[in-house]
């Protein structure tokens, strides 16, 4: 399979293992026959997985094509081997490795704790630094690197999108000619487009945004890349929560991205530059607590001192700023509240974003915080383990796989009859909605944090919803 074409590859071999031929070093793979020496996985927590099997019912592609090796017990039996130098990075190892999400609900399974989250971000570096991908995956790529990580290009690209959504070219891309013409991977980038409005474009919040009540903490906000651009309301809604509570919130002009997408994807160096620089910016803003909206960028930061600390400068810095990184509903639950919550009667299916509740272990405090609000009725979802498919640039690279775990979440969903969706990532937000968009049946979708600040406002939700419609 090439890489680069965004399509599921054959089956291996019978049960689920990998004929011997297609993991030895191919000829133009000979010079990878092991990992390099920087930061490869760890042997001894490679041996700390016995197999037992545990993970297999939660981790999404095993749920999907029943391989071994698209599992997370195949997959570290794949790092030791390669560790070992027993295969090389070959074809086949890479894209088994491409293929899990990082969603690391096997973390939250194994009863032995294998720690698989440090072990796959110790591998996807080794992978871009090692295999060489096709031309096809290497450009598409740089073009989601090119443009995520950088809200600037990001606004000046978002007036051509609204163009595009107002003009209803992108019902063209639903029909056979336009699959048949177009890479699958560009087709799922415009299937999860969010709406464009043009007004919350123009959206730049104060640097200093004082709080209502007496002053009880000084917080910085991480108003992210993407989120800044096509979440603006999310992230209004968590300045006006916040200032309501009690604090200051301050939003440092300077701030860029946090690495997040670079370090989940393998581009190690890439998203330590950025970690860096956001950790001078913080460190500049004097803030008591750096609060976080973004389930991916949040767990990135809390692991800047695992990623720094080779870095003699930055080493004991990261780890403080790391310890200083809340989730939204981490600080909401910590902090008692004191601005009145008004009834809002709607039933709510709370989704967990995985890197929300599996990588950091926040399942508690959302459902808390919305319980919270007079007239909610909370509902879970099921297979809540399950990953939704979006898992940052995933649903970019691996459309195929990502469509099938996004239907699969949109019928759990469904199965529950809520009125609105809750989830505390945008790419849950975008893959939910265009997924119960396909089925047939959109139901609107918000960050909890949104409905928090409606009930605080006395507002209708209605007005916070997004839509299908730019």
């Amino acid at each position: 399979m090439d890489p680069g074409k965004g399509s599921i590859p054959d089956k291996p071999g019978p049960h689920g293992l990998i004929e011997q031929d297609d993991m030895a070093p191919s000829k133009h793979a000979q010079q990878f026959v092991a990992f390099d020496s920087h930061h490869a996985p760890d042997p001894e927590l490679l041996a700390d997985c016995v197999h037992c099997g545990f993970c297999l019912s939660t981790c999404p592609t095993y749920l999907l094509w029943s391989e071994e090796m698209d599992s997370p017990r195949g997959r570290i039996q794949l790092m030791k081997m390669a560790s070992d130098g027993e295969i090389g990075m070959t074809e086949a190892f890479t894209t088994h490795i491409d293929r899990c999400l990082g969603c690391m609900a096997c973390v939250t399974a194994c009863p032995s704790g294998v720690q698989y989250d440090k072990l796959i971000e110790a591998t996807r570096p080794q992978i871009e630094r090692n295999y060489p991908r096709s031309f096809g995956d290497r450009l598409f790529r740089s073009l989601i690197f090119s443009l995520f990580p950088h809200p600037t290009r990001l606004r000046v690209l978002a007036p051509l999108l609204w163009l595009y959504q107002k003009s209803g070219a992108q019902r063209w891309l639903e029909t056979p000619l336009a699959k048949r013409l177009l890479p699958a991977r560009l087709l799922g980038m415009a299937a999860i487009l969010p709406p464009i409005r043009l007004a919350s474009l123009l959206s730049r919040p104060a640097v200093l945004n004082r709080a209502k009540q007496s002053k009880r903490r000084r917080v910085g906000l991480l108003i992210g890349c993407i989120q800044r651009v096509f979440f603006a309301d999310v992230n209004g809604a968590t300045i006006r929560v916040l200032t309501a509570e009690g604090c200051d919130v301050v939003i440092p002009a300077t701030q860029g991205c946090c690495g997040a997408l670079s370090i989940h994807t393998g581009r190690e160096e890439e998203g330590l530059r950025y970690a860096r620089r956001l950790i001078d910016t913080f460190e500049a803003a004097e803030v008591d607590t750096v609060v976080v909206n973004v389930a991916g960028c949040g767990s990135s930061m809390k692991e800047y001192g695992h990623l720094l600390r080779d870095d003699p400068e930055y080493a004991e810095r990261a780890k403080a700023f790391s310890a200083s990184v809340r989730d939204i509903s981490e600080l909401l639950a910590e902090l008692t509240p004191v601005a009145p919550r008004h009834p809002i009667p709607l039933r709510v299916a709370y989704h967990d974003a995985c890197h929300l509740a599996h990588a950091q272990g926040i399942r508690i405090q959302p459902r808390e915080v919305l319980q919270a609000i007079p007239g909610i009725e909370l509902t879970d979802i099921p297979e809540a383990e399950i990953c939704c498919g979006s898992a940052g640039t995933y649903n970019l690279l691996e459309p195929a796989a990502a469509k099938q775990l996004g239907e699969r979440k949109a019928r759990n969903v469904l199965s529950v009859r809520p009125e609105v969706i809750a989830t505390a990532n945008p790419g849950c937000l975008l893959q939910i909605q265009a997924s119960l968009q396909r089925l047939g049946t959109p139901i609107a979708a918000l960050h909890p944090i949104e409905l928090v600040d409606a009930s605080i406002r006395g507002d209708t939700p209605a007005k916070l919803l997004y839509t299908k419609e730019p």
